[in-house]
């Protein structure tokens, strides 16, 4: 099972609710961390009473918000726009050829919307999953 990210360092809440400077949202983020904790806290109980089963919280919390807050350790240039249109509201259906420009270099990018990471960094957070997680699904 999977924790919430970061949503207050997501492109579209810090246009929504970071103020002029677009910086992350502190009261959201710490909403995400507080539904986290209580999450893994369950989880872990629940894998202690149903013993036949394997459950797992994975934290994507943490790999996600380091990508966003040292992009240039990763590779990135950008963290706080989405690659689609302006990266400030675009999300999902509304990046596509007819009605959202795309940067031109979608590897620089944490975000390829004002939501969702690119593949690029998708394939950071997954190695570190993969890492810390691997070893406890066998």
């Amino acid at each position: 099972m999977f924790g919430a990210p970061p949503i207050g360092c997501v492109p579209s809440q810090r246009t929504v609710a970071g103020g002029p400077t677009r910086d992350c949202v502190v009261r959201f983020n710490d909403a995400c961390k507080l539904f986290n904790a209580k999450l893994s806290a369950k989880i872990d109980g629940l894998s202690r009473t149903l013993q036949d089963t394997t459950l797992i919280y994975i934290d994507i919390y943490d790999p996600l918000l380091d990508l966003i807050l040292y992009p240039q350790q990763y590779g990135f240039k950008v963290s706080n726009l989405g690659c689609c249109g302006t990266g400030f509201i675009e999300v999902t259906a509304l990046c596509n050829n007819y009605t959202a420009a795309v940067c031109p270099v979608r590897s620089d990018y944490v975000f390829w919307d004002s939501f969702h990471p690119t593949e690029t960094a998708y394939r950071n957070i997954v190695a570190k999953l993969l890492q810390r997680y691997l070893n406890r699904f066998f």
